[in-house]
């Protein structure tokens, strides 16, 4: 019994040595390049309209930006030292595989959710908030459930990350990008508000800000 559960334990951090940074890599290739380049051949600019100024927007955009380079700085090294970084600064909460395996269901829904949720969006998504383009209010498909699905979906894969690597890092990481994100809800929501009016405010009552309220 002790040496099948050895060969288990040795299977789930094989797996998850290659599964997190593949993952994490698809995402960005998915979810942010591959839409960026979809979205940008229909509107005929970069969706990206982060500022670079000294603003406090600004500031979100480059803290979120920072928050990316150091998740793929954390795979990296997680594929080349998988026992290190799964064993550094672990909060033992629980030890049953049964808890990874959740996390890892959790990051794969949660991908495919945000996928959907960009796609309906269509040309309308962007990487920031776009003073110059107005954009088309969504509020079909998963916008029906939730006003910020991408958002939604985003911090879920978070949360199943620290579920997989429950360690203090992802948990700053959960914690950090969860804290930036809903800053940007909210500065988004400013915008969208004054972009659509009555139409955005109506649409608010239907549905909650991270998922629908009944």
């Amino acid at each position: 019994m002790k040496f099948v559960r050895n060969i288990n334990i040795f299977t789930m951090t094989e797996f998850i040595r290659f599964f997190i940074p593949f993952y994490f890599i698809l995402f960005f290739v998915v979810s942010f390049l591959g839409i960026s380049i979809a979205v940008a051949r229909k509107i005929g600019k970069s969706p990206d309209v982060l500022p670079k100024d000294d603003s406090a927007y600004a500031l979100v955009g480059w803290y979120f930006k920072l928050i990316m380079a150091a998740l793929f700085i954390y795979t990296f090294l997680f594929l080349l030292f998988p026992e290190t970084m799964e064993e550094a600064f672990r909060i033992p909460v629980w030890e049953a595989e049964e808890v990874q395996y959740a996390g890892v269901i959790m990051m794969i829904l949660a991908f495919i959710w945000v996928v959907i949720a960009q796609c309906q969006m269509r040309e309308s998504w962007r990487l920031g908030i776009d003073n110059q383009m107005k954009t088309e209010l969504i509020t079909h498909g998963l916008f029906q459930y939730s006003r910020n699905p991408v958002f939604l979906g985003m911090t879920i894969s978070l949360a199943g990350f620290f579920l997989v690597v429950p360690t203090a890092v992802t948990f700053l990481f959960l914690l950090v990008g969860s804290i930036v994100m809903q800053i940007q809800i909210r500065l988004e929501e400013e915008y969208l508000l004054k972009q659509h009016g009555p139409t955005y405010q109506s649409y608010k009552k239907r549905v909650g800000r991270m998922f629908r309220l009944y």
